[in-house]
């Protein structure tokens, strides 16, 4: 049996915590089953958490790392926060050894820009939008680094954004940021997106949009924009997920400064998520794009 024919209950266990009714909640850990590794550490997805706790009760997270031992690089996987997992589980990928877990989040956010960038239909990064400062934002702006964008304007309203420390940016407020040939969605805006792209230009969904947005089709036929969704999971050749993050990863240790990843990532005890998780939609919320919860004492 495959890793993919693996029922899903056997991929992982030990969930550390739940949400849903506007709050979050932690569970007990749980010893790894055979074959497993114990999640050391997980990553936040702002936008995903803070939907999910407004909805039903449910288990939190889908980034979680582990590994087999001290020597070992990073396994990432698709699993909730703290859980312990199958490394082979579909969608995990491996990080040279080496790398501290800050890192390896933000290659996995660079990950969903690399897969996505591959199917936007240009090369020319001259005039390049991305709106949102958050994590996804923060990995399409490496990978566009990556590709060789020396200019990319962010439109956040942060007016401290820490993206703004990426090499390139400029950060700018939605009214007099000027439109752009190719304009990124990196928040799950799409409409406030669309307003910034030109005629003829290329609009990029990497952004989860909420269930019913839309764009109308007469809007995009006037304007001749090429629209394209940039999801992670869309159809990729064999090996490309992986082959994204290594790429991501290689190039993070090669040219990012690790005092930018300090600076861009914060690590928080797991048992301190429940507070953690309450200021995902207040002003307090921690300035760093990056969280990520550590698990190997609570």
């Amino acid at each position: 049996m495959t890793s993919e024919e693996k029922p899903a209950a056997r991929r992982y266990t030990g969930a550390r915590v739940r949400v849903g009714q506007g709050r979050a909640r932690l569970a007990a850990a749980a010893a790894p089953g055979p074959g497993m590794v114990a999640g050391r550490f997980s990553v936040l997805s702002p936008g995903t958490e803070r939907r999910h706790l407004a909805g039903a009760d449910r288990e939190a997270g889908y980034m979680t790392l582990g590994r087999a031992d001290e020597a070992a690089g990073w396994v990432l996987a698709p699993v909730p926060h703290g859980a312990a997992f199958d490394p082979a589980c579909p969608g995990a990928v491996t990080a040279p050894p080496g790398m501290d877990p800050g890192m390896v989040a933000l290659a996995r956010f660079q990950q969903m820009a690399c897969l996505g960038l591959d199917r936007v239909p240009t090369d020319d990064l001259s005039d390049v939008v991305v709106v949102g400062s958050g994590p996804v934002a923060l990995g399409c702006v490496l990978e566009l680094s990556r590709r060789g964008a020396t200019s990319i304007r962010v439109v956040t309203a942060r007016r401290h954004a820490a993206i703004r420390r990426a090499r390139g940016v400029i950060c700018v407020p939605s009214k007099g940021a000027g439109r752009g040939r190719l304009v990124i969605d990196a928040a799950g805006v799409p409409a406030s997106a669309a307003m910034l792209t030109t005629p003829g230009g290329i609009l990029g969904l990497l952004g989860t949009p909420a269930d019913g947005d839309a764009l109308g089709a007469l809007q995009v036929h006037r304007a001749g924009w090429s629209v394209v969704g940039m999801h992670e999971l869309a159809p990729a050749a064999e090996g490309a997920y992986q082959a994204a993050f290594t790429t991501a990863c290689r190039w993070l240790t090669g040219h990012l400064d690790p005092a930018l990843a300090t600076f861009w990532c914060r690590t928080v005890p797991g048992d301190k998520a429940p507070e953690l998780f309450a200021l995902l939609d207040a002003p307090g919320r921690p300035a760093e794009p990056v969280l990520l919860l550590d698990w190997r004492t609570a």
